[in-house]
């Protein structure tokens, strides 16, 4: 029998924890063909086996990274959906794997759309990270797009994220969408043994989503009654106000739901980071939300899915002995590769200064007996962007879009401005000269893709950078936000 469709979707990342609940949510849509992309190995084939024989899917196998693949792949497709990446931490080990694929990729769909015979007859969702803002702890915790884009250092996977996202929205594609997405909290979160924990600081933040929620979102992204306003938006994933956690907070929860009492008695307190690491909480996330309803999940509910999940090892984690878990789990954690106490131990000083500012600043962290739990502020704050954002993106002046380039400490060279996806040329504070559209710099937070390139140096930048400075220099950021409320408008995503 010949099953009638009204939609094809490409789902590429299908194997991976987002790809995988997206094809279960796929499964309630038999009006959608997913046509799910996935490489030819026998680690793919174990994943979609849990799909065998589902009616609407269509599994081709191919190679992001190859443009014939990627090509043949998109033939009769609504909706794009790119969730495929080479994410933290493995990107961090093979950093040159993660630009040919997260960049190439995303180049590989835009020249492919550009060559069909009507390019906007297929629609592009684009995944970004909110590893694109990297570290932001109080007090300018609270984000939203459109504030600096400002990578943690040693961090790949963010800058191949950035530049992804700069190539989709000045593709010049009339229909398009970018995600980024926060941490995304599955089944499998408690059995995450990575030294890339130790890069978190106990006092940042995150506001989490499931991936079952991010599933529900991906298949509204894909449905034919998406609202129009959706497409030409940048956009920030997140869960609303019960998911923005502290660091600390989720430590507690997870430990809380294995019966762990004190979970400081697995740690010593200095083997966490003190920064260098990214998560926000967002004053624009509900944006999303209201535009294609997608939050179902309590923090209860992914707790018990997670504990479910779990095998008895981590579910009896409680009854261990607390030094045993310490010593012989934790401690050799943190001195492999990675690990904060392996550069500790190493004496890499670039390391040390990323994550605590210094190697002195290592030795004074302390014992538990001096710790403070943080409770950064949960009043909404939002960062000055250097334009007037109550005016609508076609009434932007020649004066707006100079203006935002002073603003960030350099110049505008272009000397028509027309409409607000038309890319201009302009120069930062350090002479370089780069291209991009007005809807890129004012609205997504873009700016120099050479200095962004250079985490070790946003200090120096920042120096010349007003809008950099707000979350360089704290101090900086509340002497900008007292003059800012006269052209702040209404702050949510990015459309032009």
């Amino acid at each position: 029998m010949t099953i009638s469709f009204e939609r094809t979707v490409l789902l590429t990342g299908a194997t991976g924890n987002w790809g995988r609940a997206a094809l279960r949510a796929f499964r309630a849509r038999p009006d959608i063909r997913v046509r799910a992309f996935a490489l030819p190995t026998p680690a793919d084939d174990a994943v979609l086996a849990e799909f065998e024989g589902m009616p609407n899917l269509e599994v081709v196998r191919g190679d992001l990274t190859r443009f014939a693949d990627v090509r043949a792949a998109i033939r009769d497709v609504d909706v794009v959906l790119h969730v495929g990446a080479v994410v933290s931490p493995f990107a961090d080990e093979r950093p040159d794997l993660a630009r040919r694929v997260n960049i190439g990729s995303m180049q590989n769909l835009i020249r492919a759309v550009k060559e069909l015979p009507d390019p906007g007859a297929v629609a592009i969702v684009g995944i970004g990270s909110v590893a694109e803002t990297g570290d932001r702890q109080e007090p300018v915790h609270w984000g939203r797009v459109g504030d600096p884009l400002r990578v943690s250092q040693f961090d790949e996977y963010g800058q191949t994220k950035i530049v992804a996202e700069r190539l989709l929205v000045d593709s010049g594609l009339p229909k398009w969408a970018w995600l980024r997405q926060t941490g995304i909290f599955h089944a499998g979160m408690l059995e995450i043994r990575d030294p890339i924990m130790t890069h978190s600081p106990f006092a940042g933040v995150m506001e989490w989503a499931t991936a079952e929620d991010s599933a529900r979102l991906l298949v509204g992204a894909a449905s034919a009654d998406v609202p129009p306003d959706f497409w030409g938006g940048v956009y920030n994933i997140g869960g609303g106000e019960q998911w923005r956690l502290t660091n600390w907070q989720l430590q507690n929860l997870i430990a809380g739901a294995l019966g762990v009492p004190d979970i400081r008695r697995w740690y010593d307190r200095n083997w966490f980071a003190l920064k260098n690491f990214h998560g926000q909480w967002y004053t624009d996330s509900d944006r999303l939300n209201e535009l294609i309803p997608f939050r179902k999940d309590t923090v209860a509910d992914a707790m018990t899915r997670a504990i479910e999940a779990a095998p008895a090892a981590v579910r009896s984690a409680g009854r261990v002995p607390p030094w045993i878990v310490k010593n012989f789990v934790m401690k050799p954690l943190t001195r492999k590769p990675r690990g904060t106490m392996a550069a500790v131990r190493a004496g890499r000083a670039d390391e040390i200064a990323a994550s605590f500012g210094s190697r002195e600043a290592w030795e004074a962290i302390g014992d538990w007996s001096t710790f403070t739990v943080p409770e950064p502020s949960r009043v909404p704050q939002l960062l000055d962007h250097g334009y007037d954002e109550s005016k609508p993106a076609a009434a932007w002046t020649a004066d707006d879009v100079a203006g935002a380039a002073d603003f960030r400490g350099g110049e505008l060279l272009s000397t028509d401005v027309g409409a607000a996806s038309t890319p201009l040329v302009w120069r930062c504070a350090l002479g370089h000269v780069f291209a991009g559209s007005p809807r890129l710099i004012l609205t997504a937070g873009h700016w120099c893709p050479d200095c962004v390139r250079d985490p070790a140096g946003y200090g120096r930048q920042a120096e010349a950078n007003q809008h950099l400075a707000q979350v360089e220099m704290p101090a900086a950021a509340r002497r900008v936000a007292a003059g800012a409320d006269a052209r702040r408008g209404a702050a949510g995503a990015v459309s032009a």
